[in-house]
């Protein structure tokens, strides 16, 4: 009870307070004295035995960005790391994709509550695996709002639909349309909107959403309708390659506790393309300042510089906690984490402890890439590096946790 009371409250004072930070003009430089104790933080988080490289940036309320760049690009060490380096920013591409939908629930082509299978005829026969392993059909529609949410049943542990899930070959499809063709055919584990199961599948069929009702492929409607607008010159879906000296390599940790280059096409070709279909679920490069530029829209209630993106009530909902419908509503992270459309909220910060008020919302990527805005002090907090972690020794400690709080601490009030 007490969390869904905190949960309620953050929903409350959430759009008022982000459509003060909607208008505000510009503020002088924050000195950079604020944010020692941040970069040194980062300083200490790359060379031997941390991180390659990360560049961190801090935007508060008007203010001009803070960035700090450290450590190198590369794992031998020839390359400084540059302020506009490009990162793979895998699962930070989910909040991408979501506000591409509610971008279509804004403009009335889809309504939230909408079957899926209205759009995507495959789900039309979707079914249920139960644990005696008989199909039946799901208890309830599958529905756009499970699919943001990360409520929509599709099989992620372990058990007999997952099986049938990884048989599907997913990762081979060759296309979005491909892989929701082979997952539609796919039993869920559970029915939809009963329990909270984070997956990038139910993005990547969002994705494909996006496509249907567009008309448009995926990295095309990001491109005319966020990307270009935003000013993100330097975050797609694979990098030109005039551009690819910029990407960071992407490491792991050896059994040996050692960094190494991981595996997979981006790592071996720094700026290909992560998957052969456009997955909304993890395939997008990025750099600090574009991200920065779509977060600080979210901060200001779906506007920036004067163009409006989202609906501000639509932004409300997106980064206040939607799990209320669950019996424990929140995330299989923390029971102090909840979840909008695409990002974490934070329900009770310092149970986690996390400075700052409850209310924050954000997300990270597989590869070591964390941002969240905060609506109670109009920040935005953005940390990139590129490292794959192993629970293997000498494995680089995280840095989510400490960076953010440091950021509340530099912070103006």
């Amino acid at each position: 009870m007490r969390l869904q009371v905190i949960a309620l409250l953050a929903c409350a004072w959430l759009a008022p307070a982000m459509s003060v930070y909607a208008v505000k003009p510009a503020a002088a430089d924050a000195p950079v004295a604020r944010w020692q104790a941040l970069d040194t933080f980062v300083d200490e988080a790359v060379g031997p035995g941390g991180y390659t490289g990360a560049v961190a940036s801090v935007w508060q309320d008007g203010q001009a960005p803070h960035v700090h760049a450290a450590g190198m690009r590369d794992l031998a060490g020839t390359a400084p790391m540059r302020e506009d380096a490009i990162f793979r920013i895998y699962s930070m591409t989910k909040p991408v994709v979501s506000v591409a939908v509610l971008m279509l629930v804004d403009s009335g082509d889809i309504g939230l509550d909408d079957d899926i299978a209205r759009h995507l005829p495959a789900f039309s026969q979707l079914r249920v695996l139960d644990e005696n392993g008989a199909q039946r059909a799901p208890a309830r529609a599958l529905t756009i709002r499970h699919l943001l949410t990360h409520t929509s049943g599709i099989a992620n542990s372990e058990g007999g639909a997952l099986r049938l899930r990884e048989a599907a070959g997913l990762d081979d499809a060759p296309d979005l349309d491909a892989y929701v063709q082979r997952l539609a055919a796919v039993p869920l584990q559970h029915d939809p909107g009963t329990v909270f199961a984070y997956d990038g599948a139910a993005t990547n069929v969002l994705s494909r959403l996006v496509e249907v009702v567009s008309g448009e492929p995926l990295d095309a409607f990001l491109r005319t309708r966020l990307f270009v607008p935003l000013g993100m010159v330097d975050t797609g879906f694979s990098v030109p390659a005039e551009q690819r000296v910029r990407v960071v390599d992407i490491t792991t940790t050896g059994d040996d506790g050692k960094l190494r280059i991981a595996e997979g096409p981006s790592a071996t070709t720094p700026g290909a393309a992560l998957n052969p279909y456009t997955s909304g679920a993890g395939g997008l490069y990025s750099t600090a300042a574009d991200h920065l530029r779509f977060a600080r829209m979210l901060l200001g209630g779906g506007a920036l510089d004067g163009t409006r993106y989202l609906r501000e009530d639509t932004v409300a909902m997106m980064v206040c906690n939607q799990l209320g419908f669950l019996d424990a509503p929140h995330t299989s992270f923390s029971p102090y984490e909840g979840f909008g459309f695409g990002v974490s909220v934070q329900l009770d910060p310092a149970a986690r402890g996390r400075l700052g008020a409850p209310g924050q919302a954000g997300w990270s990527g597989a590869a070591s890439t964390y941002f969240t805005i905060d609506p109670t002090r109009g920040i935005v907090a953005i940390l990139l590096a590129q490292h794959l972690p192993r629970d293997v020794a000498g494995d680089p400690p995280r840095l989510a946790t400490p960076f953010y709080n440091l950021v509340q601490q530099g912070a103006a009030p």
